[in-house]
């Protein structure tokens, strides 16, 4: 337990699980090993119908704390701000924040936590929190994400070899991002943005043959060439013709490696006559022309 740090309900949770990684594994694997350094797992656990569950604590902890409420309600306090915490909501704590939160007393929250280091744990924490609101972000419930935690109490259960340790913090990384990219961890199709841009990748993707302009895409979507560019950059980080490029340079690379058609051909079947423009689109993404790629490639043997 952490210095400063108050916590009740010392005699358990009915069907509770808890999982603290000793100071040694930490210290001598987890902070030093290439893979688990990046982010690791300290604490890990799961508090059904958490009634009095407590936790105060005035300097905060060197740990940064996710829990996810899937039942009952609680509330968090934090930055000198009281918010309530419902189900299908999560909570993240930044390491080190002077925070307290506690279940409800009438309806408890049924919560699955975890408490988390490393050298990137500071970014992700900013990351999760980056579109939050109130510390709170609403989280629908999938079983798959459960899966996945379940998944690491089962294996670090059973202790803590090098290959576990390394396993179930890969897991977590997934875990994570399951947070912070909900929409494509489930796929959800009731977000029109999201939906506009998803079927715009597949009409990209069923017209990869042919020469696309962003009136084309954003006829497509039934938008505005200037609004439709804008969410499709905050949604994936590029240009629509940029991206529909990186779709065509990622086919050429499934054609040199897997067929014996010649350069030129390779540009004709992805719309694009000019297969001294299609080299240079091609290396520019690649770092390497399209006959060095075939050449790397069947030296390399990929695959």
């Amino acid at each position: 337990m952490a210095k400063n740090t108050t916590l009740r309900r010392r005699e358990g949770f009915d069907g509770q699980k808890l999982i603290v990684l000793p100071k040694k594994i930490i210290t001598n694997f987890l902070s030093k090993d290439p893979v688990t350094k990046q982010i690791y797992i300290t604490d890990i656990g799961y508090y059904p119908k958490a009634q009095h569950h407590y936790a105060e604590r005035p300097n905060g902890i060197n740990q940064n704390i996710i829990i996810y409420c899937t039942e009952g309600y609680g509330w968090l306090e934090i930055n000198k701000k009281k918010v309530e915490v419902s189900p299908s909501q999560f909570i993240a704590i930044p390491a080190n924040t002077p925070h307290k939160y506690a279940a409800n007393m009438d309806k408890p929250w049924t919560i699955y936590w975890i408490h988390f280091k490393g050298e990137t744990a500071t970014f992700i924490i900013d990351l999760i929190l980056k579109n939050s609101e109130n510390y709170k972000p609403y989280l629908s419930y999938n079983e798959d994400r459960i899966k996945l935690f379940e998944d690491i109490c089962y294996n670090l259960e059973k202790g803590y070899s090098g290959d576990t340790l390394r396993y179930v913090n890969m897991i977590f990384s997934h875990f994570l991002s399951s947070l912070i990219y909900e929409d494509k961890f489930n796929h959800l199709e009731d977000n029109i943005e999201n939906d506009v841009v998803e079927k715009t990748i597949n009409f990209m993707q069923d017209n990869i043959n042919k020469v696309l302009r962003l009136d084309d895409l954003s006829g497509f979507a039934k938008l505005s060439t200037s609004h439709f560019s804008a969410i499709f950059r905050t949604k994936t980080g590029y240009a629509p013709i940029e991206y529909f490029n990186q779709l065509k340079v990622q086919k050429a690379c499934q054609y040199i490696s897997f067929t014996t058609m010649s350069i030129k051909n390779i540009a004709i079947s992805l719309g694009i006559e000019d297969q001294y423009y299609f080299s240079r689109m091609f290396t520019k993404l690649m770092g390497s022309s399209p006959n060095e790629y075939r050449k790397k490639i069947r030296a390399d043997g990929k695959g």
